[in-house]
């Protein structure tokens, strides 16, 4: 189970992470990911609509989801470690009423990690420039 401080509760947080976070596409969710500077840990948010099935599937898809996100803190916890936390909004899609949690857990992680590897500074980046100048041309 999540501990409040790892989940999105207001609304104004899920409308910013879908409309200013990074959009991962999976065969059944959805993921939206962002860094947070006004938070210092990571965060989950889920959106399972009635377009899934009756409220037994939801409950379960949601549950499923959830101990995904749990098992993937400890993996996404040292990306924060800079003082802005990373917020995560998971939107099931129907198809995932029929998977398994593995399934589920292998979709978030590969969203998580995309948005990992596409924001983290890499070595290349911390490299000493040629001039001082920038792109100036002598």
């Amino acid at each position: 189970m999540l501990a409040k401080n790892h989940r999105i509760t207001r609304g104004a947080e899920y409308r910013a992470t879908v409309r200013r976070g990074a959009r991962f596409n999976e065969a059944s969710t959805i993921a939206y990911v962002r860094f947070n500077r006004d938070s210092d840990v990571v965060r989950f948010g889920f959106i399972v609509s009635k377009a899934v099935g009756n409220a037994v599937v939801r409950n379960r898809v949601r549950r499923r989801l959830k101990a995904a996100a749990y098992d993937l803190l400890p993996h996404l916890s040292p990306a924060v470690a800079d003082g802005a936390g990373i917020d995560v909004v998971i939107r099931a899609l129907p198809a995932s009423a029929h998977l398994t949690w593995a399934n589920l857990h292998g979709e978030v992680s590969r969203a998580t990690d995309r948005f990992l590897s596409r924001h983290t500074t890499s070595p290349r980046d911390n490299r000493p420039r040629d001039t001082t100048e920038g792109n100036v041309r002598p």
